[in-house]
């Protein structure tokens, strides 16, 4: 079954929804930390590691282990899901749009959809440690997720770069 275009049938997709996910050894109930998916900084284009949860069989959420250095960020950018970090470990703040936040281990940070933000780990020795959930596997079923990245730069700047509208 093909997830949008030519192939796509919406009654193939509702078909194949099913009151439950059966767990198997491809999509287990369990993912060992040692079993997350490692994107280092260079793929990801910023100083942070992402480590993927992608085997967890989950249709409309993508969990991620997020690493930020010490004294570094994430880049700016902007998405059409939803995203929650839960801070694990570290201190920081992030900048969404026009409003900076400070958080600290135990703290949630949301990020609205197509919102400019960034994180940053404010520590020069310890690094930050998020768990990020979001629902981009939900829109990406649907053919509508999208996401821009501006660098490592201000809010001001991604905005120029890439205009000022919001939707």
């Amino acid at each position: 079954m093909s997830a949008s275009g030519a192939g796509f049938r919406l009654t193939d997709f509702l078909g194949a929804l099913s009151d439950r996910v059966e767990p198997s050894d491809l999509r287990p109930v369990v993912v060992r930390a040692g079993e997350l998916e490692r994107l280092p900084a260079e793929q990801v284009h910023n100083p942070t590691e992402l480590a993927v949860a992608g085997l967890l069989p989950t249709a409309t959420l993508e969990l991620l282990r997020q690493t930020i250095p010490p004294g570094q960020s994430s880049d700016m950018q902007r998405h059409h899901h939803e995203t929650v970090h839960y801070v694990i470990a570290g201190t920081g703040h992030s900048d969404v749009e026009d409003e900076t936040a400070t958080w600290s281990a135990g703290d949630f940070v949301y990020t609205p959809p197509w919102t400019w933000h960034r994180h940053y780990n404010d520590s020069a020795e310890a690094p930050v440690e998020f768990l990020t959930i979001e629902n981009s596997r939900l829109l990406a079923l649907f053919g509508v997720g999208r996401r821009q990245s501006a660098g490592l730069v201000s809010v001001a700047e991604a905005r120029a770069r890439f205009g000022a509208e919001r939707s």
